[in-house]
């Protein structure tokens, strides 16, 4: 009989990418590498990765790095809105600031980016039937990686919004056998060097 075992979840956003986005940045490509170094000794099962280019090409320049672990791109790792909530669902006090920020999203979004995060969550979170604990890196957007740290916070489905990772960060999330999900690491870039952190978030935030 086939047991249960704890899914190690290791969510990363793109390394910095071209104003076009049709790519990364040598900056972005440099991200890639040191955070593959960094991940060289993880037991991985598999990389997953977006559709677009900026988390092939991360994705392929980590991949790089490891040790002949497969890379599997995947639509539901791709970049999409993951819930759009009704303003009484939200703050009055940011409500109207959420809204004006998701106004550009198009009908197809609002119909396909939902329907897309609850298959992500079918297919990367929780403990899986194995006999040993299973490693999965998933190369993705911001958006995403918010939407699984919000579910695994068990927090609204709004709260999606208002969580901002830095390109070619780290989180990484814990699935353990009647547990509830752990987030061990958030957002962490002890593997950049300080010229190639926060890149991805405002000016003012830089720390």
């Amino acid at each position: 009989m086939t047991g249960i075992a704890t899914r190690y979840l290791y969510l990363v956003r793109h390394g910095e990418a071209l104003p076009d986005e049709s790519g990364l940045t040598e900056r972005g490509r440099r991200q890639a590498t040191l955070l593959g170094q960094r991940l060289r000794e993880i037991p991985f099962a598999a990389v997953h990765h977006g559709p677009l280019s900026r988390a092939e090409q991360t994705a392929r320049l980590i991949g790089d790095q490891l040790k002949n672990v497969p890379l599997h791109v995947s639509e539901v790792a791709g970049d999409f809105v993951p819930y759009v909530p009704e303003m009484d669902e939200l703050p009055a006090a940011s409500a109207d600031f959420y809204l004006r920020f998701l106004a550009g999203a198009t009908d197809e979004e609002r119909k396909h980016g939902p329907a897309l995060a609850r298959q992500a969550l079918d297919l990367f979170t929780g403990a899986v039937a194995a006999e040993e604990d299973r490693h999965e890196l998933v190369v993705t957007h911001n958006f995403l990686v918010a939407w699984f740290v919000r579910d695994a916070m068990h927090a609204p489905k709004w709260r999606w919004l208002g969580l901002n990772h830095c390109n070619a960060a780290l989180t990484v999330i814990r699935y353990a056998p009647g547990r509830p999900a752990s987030i061990l690491v958030s957002n962490d870039m002890r593997h950049l060097p300080a010229e190639l952190r926060w890149t991805g978030f405002p000016a003012e935030l830089h720390i």
